[in-house]
């Protein structure tokens, strides 16, 4: 779905890293050439997003030989948490 502003410039509706008060995904509609404040709130998100997959990744690494069951379901969830995150940013950026 495709949006037109009132200069008649079409933009595609972002995903946000967040969710709706209802849940479901969220949008925006902004003009990637000049990002307003929720565009700019949503890549601070994206970033922090991604560097706390780099560190989950890092403790995964350390801990995947010694953890035991329940460390290793706790690190799955959150491994499975982050890993959505990313792929939702990297499905953003493809498109």
């Amino acid at each position: 779905m495709r949006f037109v502003s009132a200069s008649g410039e079409s933009h595609e509706p972002r995903p946000l890293p967040w969710c709706g008060a209802d849940g479901r995904p969220a949008h925006v509609v902004a003009d990637p050439a000049r990002p307003g404040p929720v565009s700019r709130r949503a890549d601070l998100v994206e970033d922090i997003q991604l560097e706390m997959a780099d560190i989950l990744l890092g403790h995964a690494r350390q801990l995947v030989g010694e953890a035991g069951p329940e460390e290793l379901r706790y690190l799955v969830v959150e491994l499975t948490r982050s890993l959505t995150d990313v792929l939702r940013i990297a499905l953003r950026v493809k498109s």
